[in-house]
């Protein structure tokens, strides 16, 4: 099978089918971390430093994804309303309850995965896998500054997946190392959910390469601040994207 544009520095197997089998996956629930100062001035924030912590809306928008998430794999509960019914409470009641939290280690993704483990009950893991990209030279400043200073550059990282920009990665080696923590999660045994939290581009990579995308095409992919996406992957490659950007701040 020939590989697809975009990955050559990491190969994937190709979306998911319909199983017949009863092999059980992992389920990652990918949770993106609230707004920061960069967040709201539009810039490119990566993994270069602790960097920005959580605005106050940050802060709230992370305690809702926290909510959110606790509500993953728990039934739906029906009430009435004003529109005949309502259903609230459970969010894909058909996975597991999440029962492991791991996190990015920047300060933004801390202060997000502390709110989450409070609501949960769980304990959080670091690893440096699941941190933004690297923008080096880029960090910091937002889409007209990096024009200004790099022309065409920025829409080079963004549209071919293996442009580097300077002193920092592409979205193809990202998603490496991203995958290499997921298959790490995986090794550590399918029937549970690990909730990981991240970022924008670092999801992307995750969803991506789950939905046997090119890299050159993750970045179409919309991760607003604080949501949900999730990503199901079985022992033999095998892989689901069961939900992408899911708001929880609405």
């Amino acid at each position: 099978m020939s590989e697809a544009p975009g990955f050559d520095t990491h190969r994937r197997p190709p979306a998911a089918a319909t199983r017949f089998d009863d092999a059980l996956p992992l389920t990652v629930v990918l949770v993106r971390h609230g707004v920061t100062a960069l967040t709201e001035a539009a810039a490119y924030s990566g993994s270069d430093g602790p960097g920005p912590s959580l605005t106050t809306r940050g802060r709230l928008q992370a305690a809702q994804a926290a909510d959110a998430v606790f509500r993953v794999g728990r039934a739906a509960r029906t009430g009435a309303g004003s529109t005949g019914g309502m259903r609230s409470g459970g969010l894909w009641p058909d996975l597991p309850r999440p029962t492991a939290l791991v996190a990015s280690p920047t300060a933004r993704t801390q202060e997000t995965a502390a709110a989450v483990g409070r609501r949960l009950g769980l304990h959080i893991s670091t690893d440096e896998r699941f941190a933004e990209c690297r923008f080096g030279e880029w960090d910091g400043l937002t889409a007209p500054q990096i024009e200004q200073g790099w022309p065409g550059e920025l829409a080079q990282w963004h549209s071919t997946g293996t442009f580097v920009p300077p002193g920092g990665e592409s979205y193809a080696q990202l998603g490496a190392r991203v995958w290499d923590g997921l298959t790490d999660l995986l090794a550590g045994g399918v029937d549970r959910t690990v909730v990981a939290v991240g970022h924008a581009a670092q999801i992307r990579t995750a969803v991506g390469q789950a939905l046997g995308a090119p890299a050159s095409h993750w970045a179409r992919l919309r991760v607003p601040p604080a949501s949900l996406s999730v990503v199901r992957l079985w022992e033999d490659g095998t892989t689901e994207v069961t939900a992408v950007g899911v708001p929880t701040d609405g």
